[in-house]
């Protein structure tokens, strides 16, 4: 049966994660439902990450095989037009070797997550953003995030229902930048726990606060329990930004 690798974005606000559940619509279950649509088949699609409830994706990787042998750009456009009017799209779709896996032939994962840091509430970035009607010193959390970055268990950052057998990860980056009232958080490894990037967000907004320090984010780490964690950032900023293959 032929492979097919798909490239998707979509607005998590309104959905519960990618995975499909009992509890609420799931990016997972529209496309399936769109693939149905298009060919008459029922086929349930891997993807690189199982993002959560409200977690936006630019790139989003997902395979899933076909039991006929259809043009790419037939695929792709096929499926958006059955996708339509929910806010997911297909942007590439293409064949793919037969033994590919989304998830577990992924090298590299980039998160973003993004603060909108001003008095005024949000109007379009509502649902895309972290609204913290506060002062952030974006300059203190950029250097108080490089002792997050490297090999170390993230016991502390970890959300309590994470499946992952080890809480060891290594971290290759952890970047801040200001761009006027928008701050983001860009963090990149091969694999993250559950609710990783969230935690490590939301203790660094402690630091731009001037509620914590470098040296109370490196003790938080060190800990390697759950209760020396800052608040946990919403999942509405966060972006899963692209995933990396071998080839």
């Amino acid at each position: 049966m032929p492979r097919y690798r798909l490239t998707l974005e979509y607005d998590g606000a309104g959905y519960v994660g990618w995975q499909r559940q009992d509890n609420g619509p799931s990016i997972q279950q529209a496309l399936e439902e769109a693939i149905a649509a298009f060919c008459g088949e029922t086929v349930a699609p891997v993807a690189a990450g199982r993002t959560d409830a409200g977690v936006h994706a630019l790139g989003q990787v997902a395979h899933l095989d076909l039991s006929r042998d259809w043009p790419a750009d037939t695929v792709r456009d096929a499926v958006n037009q059955h996708l339509r009017p929910r806010p997911i799209a297909v942007v590439e779709a293409a064949r793919t070797a037969d033994d590919f896996h989304a998830r577990f032939d992924a090298v590299e994962r980039l998160y973003r997550y993004r603060i909108a840091s001003r008095r005024a509430p949000l109007a379009l970035e509502r649902n895309r953003a972290w609204f913290v009607p506060r002062a952030l010193d974006a300059g203190a959390m950029r250097a108080a995030a490089q002792a997050l970055v490297g090999r170390h268990d993230f016991s502390t950052f970890r959300d309590a229902q994470c499946q992952a057998k080890s809480p060891m990860k290594t971290l290759d980056e952890l970047a801040v930048a200001r761009d006027g009232d928008l701050i983001a958080v860009t963090a990149r490894a091969r694999s993250f726990l559950h609710r990783q990037v969230r935690g490590m967000v939301g203790s660094l907004v402690h630091v731009g606060e001037g509620r914590w320090t470098a040296g109370d984010i490196e003790a938080a780490l060190e800990a390697r329990d759950r209760g020396a964690c800052g608040v946990v950032a919403p999942a509405c900023g966060l972006y899963l930004v692209g995933v990396a293959y071998a080839e």
